[in-house]
């Protein structure tokens, strides 16, 4: 029995064959290894019941994993916090980082099945860019991702998504992102 080969992510597919071309000829970029792209996502799960809760994280971490695809790292307090009853090295939430064909998978339910299932959606803040080329967004339930079951969700979480890409600066990290159809206001 032969393995089936295995077949390549729509987006990275797209970002091959059109979007690394696009970009090249609109910033004018001679080597197409300079052109910028995709190179990784990390989603962050913070969880506030975790200091009177502690099955909560791991509630938290199984809903990660469901919607990455990938088991989620546990992150703890680095300091103690008296006025928020928090103790060193005690779990606070959890986080993953997809690179690669995970990476673009996500991306792609995110955009074309999670956005828009988000209530009042009128796109993402198109200002959340950090100077360097990389992307942040919250989204407030993370029951809008279709592998959550949502009768069986205990508490409804938000969680961050930060999209870190190869790009000199914003502009060019807007023009990758648009490209892979992110729904920015205006």
């Amino acid at each position: 029995m032969s393995a089936q080969p295995k077949t390549m992510p729509r987006f990275k597919e797209r970002y091959e064959r059109e979007i690394r071309k696009k970009i090249q000829e609109k910033f004018g970029i001679e080597n197409e290894m300079a052109v910028p792209k995709l190179e990784k996502i990390v989603i962050n799960m913070g969880v506030t019941d975790a200091t009177t809760d502690r099955k909560a994280v791991e509630n938290a971490a199984a809903d990660l994993a469901l919607i990455a695809g990938q088991k989620p790292v546990i992150t703890k307090a680095k300091k103690s916090n008296a006025s928020f009853k928090i103790r060193e090295g005690m779990d606070l939430g959890c986080k993953v980082t997809l690179r690669k064909d995970q990476m673009y998978e996500f991306l792609d339910r995110l955009v074309t099945i999670t956005l828009p299932r988000v209530r009042d959606f009128r796109g993402i803040n198109g200002k959340s860019f950090d100077g360097k080329g990389n992307y942040a967004m919250g989204i407030k339930e993370h029951i809008v991702f279709p592998e959550i079951d949502y009768d069986k969700v205990d508490k409804i979480r938000g969680m961050d998504i930060i999209i870190c890409t190869t790009a000199a600066n914003d502009e060019q990290a807007k023009e990758l992102l648009r490209e892979f159809d992110m729904p920015f206001k205006n």
